[in-house]
C-alpha cells in the first residue's frame, strides 16, 4: 500500500488530509500526519485579540476535530527529513513514505534582529503569536496617548496585509476610546508603500492617509533599542516609539534547515504551479514553507490544495504533475467601524476593484470599504473551522477569475 506523510497539521496539510482522503479510501492509501502541537490555531484572529474583539478561547480548538477518519494524526516533533532513503525522523520515531507533503508553515523570529529580543514583551510586542496577541492586549486597553510604530522587519512574512489591518483597526480602537487626538500611528515598512501591488498600495495607502496614519516607506530594519525606545534603520535612520508592535523576520521550520530540504531561512524551492518540491522527488510543498511568490495566507494554502491533491494523485497513478497554481489569494482587511476592503489577486493580475464573487451582484466589493465585506470578514472564522479545515468546498474558483473585475492603471 502506498504511504503518503503529511508534515504539519496547520491549514495547507489539514486541508490537504481532508481531500486526499475523500478521493483516495483507506484501502488504497494510507494517509498520516504529524505536528508537535495538538492545538487548532486559527491565525487571522489574533488580529482581533489586541482590541478586545476575540479571546484565546476563540481562536484555538483541538486539531483531532478536523483529521478526518482514516488518517493517523502523531503529536510529535520532526526532528530530520531523509528525501533518498523517503524517511521522516521524529524525536519518539521514524516513518517511511512513498509521497511527502510539507506544510510546516513559519514562524516569527525577534532574535533575528539586534536588541528586539531585549525589548520584547516590553515595549515591543507581536500579533503573530497567540502570547504576543494577549500580552499586546494589555498594553493596548490602557494606552491614551503616545506613538506607536508599527514596523516590518523584512519580507516575506505570514499574512501581508495583517500589518496595514492591524494600524486601520487601532485607528478605530482609539477614535473609539476617545484618545485617538493622542496617539500618534506610523506605519514602517521596508517596501516602497503600504503594499506590494501598484493599484492596491495606491487605494491602501489613501485609506492610510485619510486615517491619519504617517507611512514611512524603504525603512530596512537593523536594530531595535528598547532602552532608547528607538528602531534603526543600515542607513542609521532612527524613528523613536511609545509602543513597537513588531513584525519580526519570518523563518521556516528548523527541520527543514537542518536537513538541508530549504534555503538558510526554512523555506523549501517550490516549483509556482505544480507545488512539487524542486529539488527532490516525491515531495510536495503548501502554505508558508513554500518559497513561491504568493501570499502566506490561509486563503492561499486553501487554493493550492486543489492543485497539489491532483497533482498529487496524478503521481499516484503514474501521470505528470499539472502546472495548474496561480498564485490565488483572497483576502479581507478589516478596516474599523464595522467595514472591510477586500483584495482578490493572483501571480499575474494584482488586486482591482469590482464585485466578489459573482459578476455586479457580490455581494463583496473588490477594493472598496463596506459593511457586507465586514460581515465577510467576521463569517470567515466560522467558515474556516467548519468549511475549509475539513476540505469542503467554497463558492470561490481555485484558479483567480476575471469576472466582476475592472481594469484599471496604477497612476
Amino acid at each position: 500500500m502506498k504511504k503518503v506523510l503529511i508534515l504539519g497539521a496547520g491549514a495547507g496539510g489539514t486541508i490537504v488530509a481532508n481531500m486526499l482522503r475523500k478521493q483516495i479510501p483507506e484501502s488504497q492509501l494510507e494517509i498520516t500526519i504529524i505536528d508537535r502541537d495538538e492545538r487548532h490555531h486559527y491565525q487571522a484572529g489574533y488580529l482581533f485579540i489586541p482590541f478586545g474583539i476575540y479571546s484565546t478561547e476563540d481562536v484555538i480548538k483541538s486539531k483531532k476535530e478536523f483529521i478526518p477518519q482514516g488518517v493517523d494524526f502523531i503529536v510529535d516533533t520532526i526532528v530530520k527529513i531523509d528525501p533518498d532513503q523517503r524517511r521522516v525522523e521524529t524525536k519518539a520515531s521514524t516513518y517511511d513514505y512513498d509521497w511527502l507533503v510539507i506544510s510546516t508553515g513559519c514562524d516569527i523570529a525577534p532574535d533575528e534582529i539586534e536588541g528586539m529580543r531585549d525589548a520584547w514583551r516590553d515595549n515591543a510586542f507581536d500579533f503573530y503569536t497567540l502570547e504576543g496577541a494577549n500580552a499586546l492586549y494589555k498594553q493596548l486597553k490602557y494606552f491614551d496617548s503616545g506613538k506607536i510604530v508599527l514596523n516590518i522587519a523584512e519580507i516575506p512574512y505570514k499574512c501581508p496585509i495583517a500589518p496595514l489591518e492591524f494600524v486601520f483597526m487601532a485607528d478605530w480602537f482609539f477614535q473609539v476610546n476617545g484618545v485617538r487626538d493622542k496617539v500618534e500611528i506610523e506605519f514602517v515598512t521596508p517596501l516602497d508603500n503600504v503594499f506590494t501591488k501598484p493599484v492596491a498600495a495606491k487605494v491602501l495607502g489613501e485609506f492610510a492617509a485619510k486615517k491619519n496614519i504617517k507611512v514611512t516607506p524603504h525603512f530596512d530594519l537593523a536594530a531595535v533599542n528598547g532602552k532608547e525606545k528607538n528602531i534603526e534603520s543600515h542607513k542609521g535612520n532612527k524613528i523613536g516609539y511609545d509602543l513597537l508592535v513588531a513584525i519580526p523576520p519570518n523563518m521556516g521550520n528548523k527541520c527543514l534547515i537542518d536537513s538541508e530540504v530549504s534555503d538558510p531561512v526554512g523555506y523549501v524551492a517550490t516549483d509556482n504551479h505544480t507545488l512539487k518540491a524542486e529539488n527532490f522527488d516525491r515531495i510536495f510543498v503548501i502554505g508558508d514553507t513554500t518559497n513561491v511568490p504568493a501570499s502566506k495566507a490561509g486563503s492561499t494554502a486553501h487554493y493550492m490544495a486543489y492543485t497539489l491533491v491532483d497533482n498529487l494523485i496524478r503521481e499516484i497513478d503514474g501521470h505528470a504533475a499539472l502546472p495548474k497554481f496561480d498564485g490565488h489569494a483572497t483576502c479581507f482587511l478589516a478596516s474599523g467601524f464595522e467595514k472591510a476592503i477586500l483584495l482578490d489577486f493572483s501571480y499575474d493580475v494584482e488586486p482591482l476593484p469590482g464585485k466578489f464573487p459573482f459578476p455586479g451582484m457580490g455581494p463583496f466589493s473588490l477594493l472598496k470599504e463596506s459593511l457586507s465585506n465586514y460581515w465577510g470578514k467576521m463569517m470567515f472564522r466560522w467558515v474556516y473551522w467548519n468549511l475549509m479545515m475539513k476540505g469542503l468546498d467554497l463558492p470561490l474558483e481555485p484558479q483567480m477569475n476575471l469576472a466582476g473585475k475592472i481594469r484599471q492603471k496604477a497612476s
